[in-house]
């Protein structure tokens, strides 16, 4: 079943020394069009000055849910460590109903080691904490199931990652969207594997949405064939079964222009 192609900007919650900034970012997105407006779930920056502004993924969450209207909005990712898995269930059930159903869970398993030594948590090892991740999914789905009042619509799971053992079969058995940064060529062999555990679980792969990351330099906005390539990259990928495509933007200025690039792109191929 053919699906319809999504534009998603990650608004890196990173080097805006004023929430505002943010604000206005996710204004801009939602006028231009954008489908999905993710943050990200990290507590200092992942680039630039590692210990440059940086503000938290689910309390920005709400106050998205009031300020939008149409887009759908989550972490790319949340990150499992940070939460119980009943917690985190009842915080998304929350961001739903604020939000009128746009929510995303978007869940990965973590691994930026400064987050879990600064905030006192257990870094443990890869394999730990997709083990955790494994046994929190059931626990989120069904804290959903005995929540009162019960989230507005089956909420929508997004799971990052490309881990063949794990975090494939867990995409497999619980994600409407699975998302990746990866070159062409290896998606290809990554869907494959998701292709067989699909198969192992009887669930049909066509159920899944597959979701990428595509990179784009603001500062090569001003030459025509950056946004040529920026749109080349997406259509590689959207030829081997991509329809949702994420950039992600940083702080203070949230350049959108990639972002409005690809919009303009997804509204030029569609029916």
């Amino acid at each position: 079943m053919a699906k319809d192609v999504r534009i998603g900007v990650q608004i890196q919650p990173q080097h805006a020394p004023e929430y505002g900034m943010i604000r206005d970012a996710v204004r801009r997105a939602e006028d231009i069009g954008v489908d999905v407006a993710f943050n990200w779930d990290h507590f200092y920056p992942l680039y630039g000055d590692p210990d440059g502004a940086h503000f938290e993924c689910w309390t920005m969450l709400a106050a998205w849910a009031e300020q939008t209207s149409r887009i759908e909005i989550g972490a790319l990712v949340t990150c499992n460590s940070y939460r119980n898995p009943e917690l985190l269930a009842d915080m998304a059930r929350t961001v739903d109903h604020i939000s009128g159903g746009r929510l995303i869970l978007g869940i990965g398993s973590g691994w930026f080691e400064k987050d879990y030594d600064e905030y006192g948590y257990e870094f443990g090892t890869a394999g730990s904490r997709l083990t955790d991740l494994g046994r929190a999914l059931p626990r989120i789905v069904d804290r959903w199931g005995k929540l009162n009042p019960a989230p507005t619509r089956k909420i929508p799971v997004l799971i990052g990652g490309g881990g063949e053992k794990k975090t494939l079969r867990y995409v497999a058995e619980y994600a409407d969207t699975w998302h990746y940064f990866v070159d062409p060529d290896s998606y290809r062999h990554k869907s494959s594997v998701l292709e067989s555990h699909c198969a192992d679980v009887g669930r049909d792969p066509g159920e899944i949405e597959h979701s990428a990351g595509v990179e784009f330099n603001p500062a090569d906005a001003a030459s025509g064939d950056a946004l040529k390539d920026l749109v080349s990259r997406a259509e590689q990928l959207h030829a081997e079964g991509v329809t949702f495509f994420t950039v992600g933007v940083t702080g203070p200025d949230y350049d959108l222009t990639g972002v409005a690039e690809l919009c303009r792109w997804r509204d030029s191929i569609s029916g």
